[in-house]
């Protein structure tokens, strides 16, 4: 007897202890396991104007760009500037080989002599065929009147004619030579003209202020025509070449206010403003390219190339309703938020739109005036989760 009663003591010991401890684990379960309530902080739908923000990524261009190098293959003899120097109009920058240019133009002013030479051999010769034919047709003349009174023979007559006519002849023959001297001496000049300009492209000059923003060839290197030596860009005309994802720039122009923030500079963000939006889009990343201005110019110029983010603020939207953007999840591969109604979840597929720079997005399809959304959440939300509405997820406690 006394055996049964201490085995059944024990039993209800056990069972005591039992039931502590499915106690301890349903509250446990319930406080911060997963029956727990996941607390939630939510926010009603209202019907607000926002003004959209448009963010990109650009880079670093110059707008107006000097690529100088020579219109002639040859070999580089100098170089005188590096990258980071700033140049003026008219300086030098480096000089090529001339190779044969200068034998060259000797060659071609003795040519010019030679032929100014015989120029003026040929115009002694008009002149002497001119007083020939003078006096040939005073004979003629004189002859035909003595002919008229058979004075002398109509054959004398006709033969100071044929002299006449030779001499005429002779001496047009001189001034077609003359011609032909004076169009060979126009053609000479031409060519120790164009020799002249050669030469003059032997020396690589800076076309205006700026700065030196590459160096493509060192001296002894062998360039060919139109190939870049130095490279100058004005610094005042530095902009961005930006990116914008087409669905968010609709209302994208020329003149809208801007925000610059290069990589390699901290602070305050730099102003700008939209010079122009390019007529042609990237169909492949679907991203429309425009042109941002520094207004005004940076005082350090940041090196051409440089990845900087930029954003613009858009013309103002007309009032719906708006959510912050942290609400708007993608659950199934469906975009949405979710709906508190009589304290269960639901949630609401929508549409949005324009999103500004303070986070708050616009949904154009899908919520309604007055409704409460979920901002954010302690963990993710499923249909049949227990919430709890939080004032703040953050811990207040010390």
């Amino acid at each position: 007897m006394k055996r049964l009663l201490s085995l059944s003591c024990k039993a209800l010991a056990l069972t005591g202890v039992l039931v502590l401890l499915l106690a301890a684990f349903l509250y446990a379960a319930l406080r911060s396991g997963p029956l727990a309530s996941i607390p939630i902080t939510l926010m009603t739908v209202e019907n607000q104007a926002i003004a959209p923000g448009l963010h990109g990524i650009g880079t670093v261009e110059a707008r107006y760009t000097h690529k100088i190098g020579p219109t002639f293959a040859g070999r580089l003899t100098s170089v005188l500037v590096q990258p980071g120097d700033h140049v003026i109009a008219g300086q030098l920058l480096g000089e090529m080989d001339p190779v044969d240019l200068d034998e060259r133009l000797a060659a071609q002013d003795a040519s010019l002599r030679r032929a100014e030479a015989s120029i003026m051999a040929v115009r002694a010769q008009l002149q002497e065929a001119a007083v020939r034919a003078s006096f040939a047709e005073t004979q003629f003349k004189r002859y035909r009147k003595l002919a008229a009174t058979q004075v002398v023979s109509a054959e004398a007559a006709d033969g100071k004619r044929q002299e006449f006519s030779a001499a005429a002849a002779g001496r047009s023959a001189v001034q077609a030579n003359l011609d032909v001297s004076r169009q060979e001496l126009s053609r000479l000049r031409a060519e120790r003209e164009g020799l002249l300009r050669q030469h003059s492209n032997l020396r690589l000059v800076s076309p205006s202020a700026g700065l030196v923003s590459r160096r493509d060839a060192d001296p002894g290197t062998t360039v060919i025509a139109g190939q870049s030596v130095v490279e100058v860009v004005e610094p005042g005309s530095l902009w961005i070449n930006v990116r914008f994802d087409q669905q968010r720039a609709p209302g994208l122009r020329a003149g809208l206010p801007a925000q610059i923030v290069l990589r390699s500079q901290s602070g305050a963000p730099l102003a700008g403003e939209v010079a122009r939006v390019e007529a042609h889009a990237d169909p492949v990343t679907e991203e429309l390219l425009a042109k941002v201005d520094f207004k005004p110019s940076p005082r350090t110029p940041p090196p051409i190339g440089e990845l900087a983010e930029v954003s613009v603020a858009l013309p103002p939207h007309a009032p719906m309703p708006v959510v912050p953007n942290a609400s708007v999840q993608r659950v199934d591969g469906q975009l949405g938020v979710w709906v508190v109604e009589d304290g269960s979840l639901r949630f609401a597929p929508v549409r949005i739109g324009a999103t500004d720079f303070e986070g708050r997005v616009q949904i154009l399809k899908g919520l309604d005036i007055g409704q409460r959304v979920v901002v954010y959440s302690r963990k993710a939300l499923a249909r049949n989760s227990r919430i709890q509405v939080v004032d703040s997820l953050v811990d207040k406690s010390p």
